[in-house]
Order: structure tokens, then C-alpha cells, then sequence
């Protein structure tokens, strides 16, 4: 336990050099810790609380406890409506006719915690294949750029080296922001695919559950359905079967307090807001990134707006020689050294782009 928790204090630092944006850190960091935590505090309360409670006459608790933990338990869907006390005993608990009537067993609350930790997995799965992508290339291309104060001659040497690198690999950046791309779109798909996951996991209560709870109070009290009680029942049913003394069989009818449930209730009502957000933010992320690649005039624009301090006619010639590779590379570049060293990165780019349309044909390709 306390190696995860000293993997999730790793997820709060905060990176030197940013090398993805605002979208992409709420998937594997936000999420990530988010649905860790989560993951722990049912753990906390189902392995050292007490996470179920059953009461049958003639037997042992402990044994009903355990029986009834494994295999599950039950509740009647014609019971959940009615006034607690007055028409049913508790919301879904209520006589029934085995064979006749409807019954829902519960068999997920076992396996919450893992699910969860599961799906932060999956959640930081982009942001793995990113960092094994990227190499660390911006970290060694921004050097100690991203600090204001920093010695002239090692700041002139750096951005020449800089400069050199970016001239010498001009239109060879595709590859890199693509890959960028795929994960953004990755991002997506995952946090879609983790709604109807969710879902499937819930007998299909998810993906209409935040919204259920929602118009709950909206409706009459001896009409509505609390969602939360469907979905997650505090009290419900639980059959033991055994051997008589004559050798029949006999069942016992048990009445079961799952305390856990408070917990899971609340976690995947957060849940369902958490991914209804994130899948809507991703989508318009992913929409703009296609609009940035299908549009170079766009490009150019935040372009100018990452660097102000530098002179519109400069970036704008920059931005003409940068194809979409080399315009993400630069981008990236501009959230993570210092402002006023970035405007002379872009002075001495244009300088050298400019001259290159006269000498291009004279100068070898170097790095």
C-alpha cells in the first residue's frame, strides 16, 4: 500500500518540462489519482471494517457473513418503490415467491477496489506510450532555457544549439506530433470505452446513473426510485441453503447491512460527472487538434500568441517554413523556455530561414 501511495505522490510533482497540455495531465494525473484513491478507501473499509453484516436464525453469523459475501445477495426490483417501514421493510427487500418474482443479485461489490485500480491503468496508458515516445527529446532541448536568470554565455550556447538542432531537422518532426496526436485520441477513446465499461460492470445502471440522481428529487416520495438504492442497495437479501437432520433441504432467509455500499454509492456518482466532463473536454481537445492540423493560419496564430514578445514579421516567417511537426515541436518548446529567451530563439530561427532561401542551395543539411 505504501508503494502506491508513494506512485500517486509521484503523479503531484510537478514537471520540469511539460511535454503534453492542460487535457492530457487531467487523464493521468487527475484521473489517475482520483480513481486510485478511490480504489483505496474501498480496500480500507472491505478488508479492515467490516464490509457486510447478515442476521438469519440458526446460523452462525460469521458463517452467513462469508457465505453470503461470495455468493452474492439480492434484492426484489417490486419492493424498491413505497415508503420505507410503512410498505417494504427496506427499499428492495420484501417478500417474494422464488421462481415468480424478479430478483437482482448484487455481485460487483467484491471486486470495486480492483476495478478502479484497473482503470487507472488504463487511464495512465497514454501518457506511458507518450513518455517511451518523446525520448525526453524537449527536456535536452530546453536545457536550463526555462529559467530567467541563466549565465549569458551558457544561455548563448544552448540556444545555439538549439537553433542548430531545429535547422538541421527542419521538416523532420512529423513523426513526433503525430504519435502526440494518437495518444490525445487515445485519451478519448479511453475515457468513452471506460463509461460503457463501467456500465457493463453495473448490469448496464452507469450510463443513465448521474442523471437518474439527479431527477430523483423531482419525483413524488411514494413514487420514485432512489438510483442509488437500485444501484447500490444498503440492505438486502441473502439465501443459505443446508441439510436438515432428515436429510431435506432447508432454507434460511437472511437480511443483509452492506455499510460499503454508502462509499461506492457516492464514489460513482463523482465518477459519472469525472468521465461526463473529461469525455466532453477530450472531444473539443481532439476537435481543435484537427482543426490545428487541417488549418496552417491557426497554427500561425498560436504561434504568435506562445510568442508575443517577438516580432510579428519573425514568427510569421517561421511559421511559413514549419510544417505541422516542426510547428508542434516549437510550440511545445514556447510553454517551457523562459519568454524573453524564446523571443530570441524565434529572432535567430527566422534569421537562419531567412537567410536559407539564398543559400540553401550552397549549405550542406547538417545537424
Amino acid at each position: 500500500m505504501f508503494d502506491v501511495f508513494g506512485s500517486v505522490k509521484g503523479l503531484l510533482k510537478i514537471d520540469q518540462v511539460c511535454i503534453d497540455n492542460n487535457v492530457f495531465r487531467m487523464h493521468y494525473k487527475a484521473t489517475v489519482i482520483i480513481l486510485i484513491a478511490f480504489s483505496l478507501l474501498v480496500t480500507s473499509r472491505q478488508y479492515i471494517g467490516d464490509p457486510i453484516d447478515c442476521i438469519v436464525d440458526e446460523i452462525p453469523l460469521g458463517v452467513m457473513d462469508t457465505y453470503c459475501w461470495i455468493y452474492s445477495t439480492f434484492t426484489v426490483p417490486e419492493r424498491l418503490t413505497g415508503i420505507t417501514g410503512r410498505d417494504v421493510v427496506q427499499p428492495g427487500v420484501g417478500s417474494h415467491v422464488e421462481g415468480e418474482d424478479e430478483v437482482k443479485y448484487h455481485k460487483y461489490y467484491q471486486w470495486v477496489c480492483f476495478v478502479l485500480f484497473f482503470q487507472a491503468i488504463l487511464f495512465y496508458v497514454p501518457r506511458y506510450l507518450w513518455k517511451s515516445w518523446e525520448g525526453g527529446r524537449l527536456k535536452m532541448l530546453v536545457m536550463d532555457l526555462n529559467s530567467p536568470i541563466v549565465n549569458d554565455e551558457c544561455k548563448n550556447d544552448r540556444k545555439k544549439i538549439l537553433v542548430d538542432y531545429f535547422i538541421g531537422n527542419l521538416n523532420r518532426h512529423n513523426f513526433y506530433a503525430f504519435r502526440f496526436f494518437v495518444c490525445e485520441a487515445l485519451n478519448f477513446v479511453n475515457v468513452i470505452g471506460q463509461i460503457y465499461f463501467v456500465d457493463f460492470f453495473l448490469d448496464g445502471e452507469f450510463s443513465t446513473y448521474g442523471s437518474d440522481v439527479l431527477k430523483f428529487t423531482e419525483l413524488e416520495p411514494d413514487e420514485r426510485i432512489d438510483p442509488m438504492a437500485r444501484v447500490f442497495p444498503k440492505v438486502t437479501k441473502c439465501t443459505f441453503h443446508k441439510y436438515g437432520p432428515s436429510g431435506s433441504v432447508q432454507t434460511h432467509d437472511g437480511l443483509c447491512v452492506l455499510p460499503l455500499n454508502i462509499v461506492n454509492e457516492k464514489i460513482y456518482v463523482f465518477l459519472w460527472f469525472w468521465f461526463i466532463i473529461l469525455s466532453i473536454m477530450s472531444g473539443i481537445s481532439l476537435i481543435y487538434r484537427i482543426a490545428v492540423v487541417a488549418g496552417p493560419k491557426l497554427r500561425h496564430l498560436l504561434l504568435r500568441a506562445r510568442s508575443r514578445l517577438a516580432e510579428s514579421e519573425e514568427v510569421e516567417l517561421v511559421a511559413n517554413k514549419c510544417n505541422i511537426g516542426d510547428w508542434f515541436l516549437l510550440y511545445q518548446l514556447g510553454k517551457n523556455i523562459d519568454p524573453l529567451i524564446y523571443k530570441e530563439v524565434i529572432s535567430d530561427l527566422s534569421r537562419e530561414m531567412g537567410g536559407d532561401e539564398h543559400s540553401a542551395h550552397k549549405r550542406p543539411f547538417d545537424a
